[in-house]
């Protein structure tokens, strides 16, 4: 079969290779998946460019990059019920968890294959409403979505703000906490993200380009806003103190360009403001549980509908990776194999 990887951590031009290897046997507790749609989230991006050290761990050896994807099981291990033989399903945690160090909590190689064998428990029906490039944007984005939209509690009357609102995340909260009540903000970056970010759902649109976010959404929200959904709270830890609630949430699953924040500690403390740090690879079972019901169900009924910014044949996973580093995409990057 045909796999994408890397041995050494580099400019996705220089260190991307496509090769052939034998198809995987699942092993006991696996199911055999061929892949149709993998996708490309910027974590993968940055461990291939060895960001913070990460893709060094691995050096001389083959990474198979990308933790989502989709596709359709084909094979089971001892242990599986075989009724999963033939069904369409997305998938997370394939070269995910294993490369942040919890090996108990993905496997070593990624989606960009044509086969991938992994857990049976990192695998989910896909719901007919929902082709295979919708499949292969759910693992990490939308489980990560549900996740910092809910975690702490029904959204319905409050005021959340989600910073980058149109990115694989931004997008999918946007839609999720709009469609449960929620009154959203939304930053970006340009007018076309803006137009993309009230199409999701959000009242309320900030370019942040132009405009000072903390005094638009103040304007907007004179007390304040209940949630924050955070994609870099290094950057932005300053403009969420002043907006937050007494007794809000920021929700933080990224901070990529400010690795080490510096927090204005007593601006939070006196609101009492509680900061959650999120990691998608090793969500506590039941809230993964709960994330996949409710993606599933908003997939059914049609309400969950990630933008796919640009498909790419496996042979090119170096221009998707380009793709992705470059931030001009307004969505998400897939694979299709």
């Amino acid at each position: 079969m045909r796999i994408a990887f890397y041995d050494r951590p580099g400019p996705a031009a220089e260190v991307l290779v496509i090769g052939e290897v034998d198809r995987p046997v699942p092993r006991s507790g696996e199911v055999l998946v061929r892949v149709h749609a993998s996708g490309v989230n910027p974590a993968d991006v940055r461990r291939r460019a060895g960001w913070s050290g990460a893709g060094y761990r691995h050096a001389g050896r083959r990474i198979v990059p990308h933790s989502d994807g989709a596709g359709v099981v084909e094979g089971v291990g001892d242990g599986v019920d075989a009724s999963w033989i033939g069904r369409r399903v997305w998938l997370w945690n394939a070269g995910g968890a294993a490369f942040y160090g919890f090996p108990d909590e993905g496997t070593d190689t990624g989606t960009a294959a044509e086969y991938v064998a992994l857990p049976v428990r990192f695998v989910a029906d896909l719901p007919d409403a929902a082709d295979f490039d919708t499949g292969a944007c759910l693992g990490a984005p939308a489980c990560t979505a549900h996740f910092v939209v809910f975690a702490d509690g029904d959204v319905e009357g409050a005021t959340v703000l989600v910073q980058g609102g149109t990115g694989a995340v931004g997008e999918l909260a946007v839609q999720l906490a709009a469609q449960a009540g929620a009154t959203v903000i939304a930053t970006v970056s340009s007018s076309e993200k803006a137009e993309r970010a009230r199409a999701a759902g959000a009242r309320h649109v900030i370019d942040r380009t132009y405009e000072d976010v903390a005094t638009a959404v103040l304007a907007i929200a004179p007390a304040g806003v209940d949630r924050i959904i955070e994609v870099e709270f290094g950057v932005n830890v300053a403009t969420d103190a002043r907006v937050i609630k007494p007794n809000g949430v920021i929700a933080s699953y990224s901070s990529p360009t400010v690795r080490e924040p510096v927090l204005p500690y007593y601006e939070l403390q006196r609101k009492g403001v509680s900061v959650r740090f999120v990691q998608a690879y090793i969500l506590p079972p039941a809230q993964r549980e709960r994330a996949i019901a409710g993606v599933n169900q908003a997939l059914r009924e049609r309400r969950l509908r990630p933008t796919i910014a640009a498909r790419f044949p496996l042979t090119e996973i170096a221009k998707a990776h380009e793709l992705v580093e470059s931030h001009r995409a307004i969505g998400n990057v897939v694979l299709e194999l």
